[in-house]
């Protein structure tokens, strides 16, 4: 595996405090994030790159509505770090992506939907993939679809169209 110093700054573009907390009358977001976190895998268009793991590094930050666990101080209420560096680390063995923008769409799938966040920023970097170029890579946000909720109705109109044999949300409606 490559070594890539743990104390490499993270980017400029990808700032400690990232989560568009309140913006559009949202509500703030705790802000869960993995700084630095490097694996290898198979991953790019050229030939040289398909032939041999290279060191990916992944930087995340994942935004849930004030998180459970700042009351009750349990892991559950919360994202786990572990849990997510371990996905991360399933997803590099087995993923089919050629460019790094796909790779991580999937980082942003994996926390938006296994791990419940509603706001993510996954930032993509291969380093030294050049002599003279640092680290070249990709950072992408994503949000969680947000739904309208359905409208409410009262419980006696739901129950006159059951009576009726209508069925409520059914065809026809």
């Amino acid at each position: 595996m490559t070594n890539i110093p743990a104390s490499q700054p993270m980017p400029h573009f990808f700032p400690v405090d990232p989560a568009p907390a309140g913006r559009g009358g949202e509500a703030p977001l705790d802000v869960i994030f993995i700084h630095g976190f490097v694996g290898e895998t198979v991953i790019g268009i050229h030939h040289d790159e398909l032939d041999r793991p290279q060191p990916l590094r992944i930087d995340l930050a994942a935004g849930v509505p004030r998180s459970l666990a700042c009351d009750t101080d349990r892991i559950g209420d919360t994202i786990d770090y572990g849990e997510v560096r371990g996905a991360l680390r399933e997803l590099l063995r087995h993923h089919r992506h050629q460019l790094l923008e796909a790779f991580a769409e999937g980082v942003a799938n994996l926390l938006l939907g296994r791990f419940g966040a509603h706001w993510v920023r996954v930032g993509i970097t291969k380093p030294r993939k050049f002599d003279d170029v640092e680290g070249v890579g990709v950072l992408i946000e994503r949000r969680r679809a947000h739904r309208e909720p359905a409208a409410p109705r009262r419980d006696a109109e739901v129950l006159s169209l059951l009576a009726s044999g209508m069925v409520p949300g059914g065809r026809g409606r």
